[in-house]
């Protein structure tokens, strides 16, 4: 899973972290993405995430905040390693009520 810096409409320019699956990336249009905020509130819906994944700060993967954007609005920062990435499968699984 990438981070990116996404222009979101009415929002500006905001981290996010990419959670459409790869192999289906290439050939999608849109990808959904969780936000990135500064504001670590610490729940079971946040993953904490930052300079090793190619963002500014530490800062938090609010999974409770999902929604899809333009490939084109993204660019490319860093990269989730795999203890991220299980612990952001455990926070989606949470925040989606599936767990």
């Amino acid at each position: 899973m990438a981070t990116c810096a996404a222009d979101i409409p009415e929002v500006g320019r905001h981290p996010v972290v990419v959670v459409t699956r790869d192999a289906a990336v290439p050939v999608l249009t849109s990808v959904v993405c969780v936000l990135v905020t500064n504001r670590v509130r610490g729940h079971v819906a946040e993953v904490a995430v930052g300079l090793d994944e190619g963002l500014r700060e530490e800062c938090a993967a609010n999974c409770d905040t999902i929604f899809t954007l333009s490939k084109s609005a993204l660019r490319r920062v860093g990269r989730l390693g795999p203890a991220r990435l299980h612990e952001l499968d455990a926070a989606l699984a949470v925040a989606l009520g599936l767990r």
